[in-house]
């Protein structure tokens, strides 16, 4: 084991600042598996190796109050400039916006998130890796009539009403509902969600406390936190033509390589029942749409 390890954070530019609430860091604020991104890298590393020291850029307070409070053993720098740092073959360099993830191989490998859908390519990988077996927790409660198909997370008192199927693999986190006739697969849901009756959800990301009234359909999309909807919401993913969808960064239209991509809704949004929102589609954080419109740029 690799005693005396030092890990240096670094912040890069991404394209995900803008979905996030208020806060000083991607990697404090997104949540993987329950855990914020920075918690989580930190357990995987320290799942393979020890480490006594934590390097963060100065100014990332959240961050640094955010390691101790899980992680009081371990020493917190702030450093302003990391060509001042040497390289040694104690030091562990992580981007911020990276989330470490097992390879085929067993060895971690950090991955980056610059773009939107990176989240939801790693999202996928960090199910199929970590969720392999069915775990429901006994505080949790699944009506008889549901089915739980496939691996899955379900964790301290989530309720899931009749008539549902949550196909794995899929992460459920805490007090989370899920309501009747309601369909979910292949997503993570992030603690304190409501997701009401004959819902689909599939492919998607929800940061958690997230409110999605009745029959919404929710595909291939990130929903940032305390989001609400509205009934018959749907985040459309496929283009008619059936060309990769575009994502706009900057004045730019970006390619994402991908036929199937929906919408990326910021935080502390409030979207209006009937609204339709376009394939590729970005909502800023705390943003009102009114019901029945249709979400086109």
């Amino acid at each position: 084991m690799l005693l005396g390890l030092k890990v240096l954070l670094k912040d890069v530019p991404h394209h995900l600042s803008k979905v996030t609430a208020e806060g000083d860091s991607l990697a404090s604020l997104f949540s993987v598996m329950g855990k914020p991104l920075l918690l989580y890298n930190i357990a995987k590393l320290l799942s393979r190796k020890s480490i006594d020291r934590v390097l963060l850029p100065e100014g990332f307070t959240y961050a640094a109050s955010a390691i101790s409070a899980s992680y009081p053993s371990l020493l917190i720098d702030e450093y302003k400039d990391r060509a001042f740092i040497p390289a040694t073959e104690d030091l562990f360099e992580l981007q911020l916006n990276s989330i470490i993830v097992e390879s085929e191989m067993g060895s971690l490998v950090a991955d980056q998130i610059e773009y939107p859908w990176d989240l939801l390519r790693i999202m996928n990988k960090v199910l199929e890796s970590e969720v392999r077996t069915t775990s429901v927790s006994p505080n949790a409660t699944i009506c008889e009539s549901s089915i739980v198909s496939g691996p899955c997370i379900i964790e301290d008192g989530v309720f899931i009403d009749d008539f549902c199927k949550i196909k794995g693999p899929i992460y459920i986190g805490s007090n989370s509902r899920v309501g009747t006739g309601s369909l979910l697969r292949n997503c993570m849901v992030g603690s304190g969600s409501s997701i009401g009756f004959n819902c689909e959800v599939a492919r998607s990301y929800l940061a958690g406390k997230n409110e999605v009234g009745h029959h919404n359909v929710i595909l291939d999309s990130i929903i940032g936190e305390s989001t609400w909807m509205g009934g018959y919401v749907g985040t459309t993913n496929v283009l008619l033509n059936r060309n990769n969808v575009k994502y706009k960064v900057g004045d730019k239209l970006v390619d994402t390589g991908l036929k199937n991509f929906g919408a990326v809704i910021g935080a502390g949004c409030k979207i209006g029942a009937g609204v339709i929102m376009l394939p590729g589609r970005y909502i800023p954080s705390n943003s009102t749409i009114q019901a029945g419109t249709v979400v086109s740029k």
